[in-house]
């Protein structure tokens, strides 16, 4: 099972869901359900969009559980 992260990066780094959902432009409801990880995929450009806002990797918001 993969879990999503992003919640813990964002708290890390001091920025909240809204300025991700700004920063990237992405739609409300996609970003709240990956932060909450209420998910079951993730597209490759939106992933790419959340690591270039947040300076990290794929691996640092996404963990295999």
């Amino acid at each position: 099972m993969v879990k999503v992260t992003i919640d813990k990066v964002l708290e890390e780094k001091g920025r909240s869901k809204y300025w991700l959902i700004k920063e990237t432009e992405l739609n409300f409801h996609t970003v709240t359900n990956l932060v909450k990880n209420k998910t079951t995929g993730i597209q490759f450009d939106t992933l790419e969009k959340i690591c270039k806002a947040l300076d990290c990797t794929p691996s640092d918001i996404l963990e295999i559980k």
